[in-house]
């Protein structure tokens, strides 16, 4: 009974590991997912091409990234399309964006 016990906790513990794996794995696809969005312009992973006058969003501070996003949306920054596309972002992907280009070192 003490052996199957052993092997139970094992299977057990790693079952448990692998969906604290898969939830941080989803977690982080997501937020590289909604940060894709911005690679049209910005670049991939938000390295824009030197000499550009898109500024590159990789390694941005995260508050003066959600100073800007509120400000093209709420028109105080002039903007050709940024106004229109943070529009159309929900507050949480605006955060996760900010969050992800933040945590990516340059």
């Amino acid at each position: 009974m003490t052996r199957f016990l052993q092997v139970a906790t094992v299977m057990w513990s790693a079952f448990f590991a692998s969906l604290v794996h898969a939830q941080t794995t989803a977690a982080a696809l997501h937020q590289r997912a909604t940060a894709a969005m911005c690679a049209n312009c910005h670049g991939t992973d938000g390295r824009t091409v030197d000499g550009s006058a898109i500024p590159a969003l990789v390694g941005m501070p995260k508050d003066y990234m959600l100073r800007q996003m509120q400000a093209f949306k709420d028109g105080s920054r002039p903007a050709t399309v940024m106004h229109q596309i943070v529009k159309g972002l929900t507050d949480a992907q605006v955060q996760t964006i900010a969050d992800y280009y933040a945590a990516t070192k340059r």
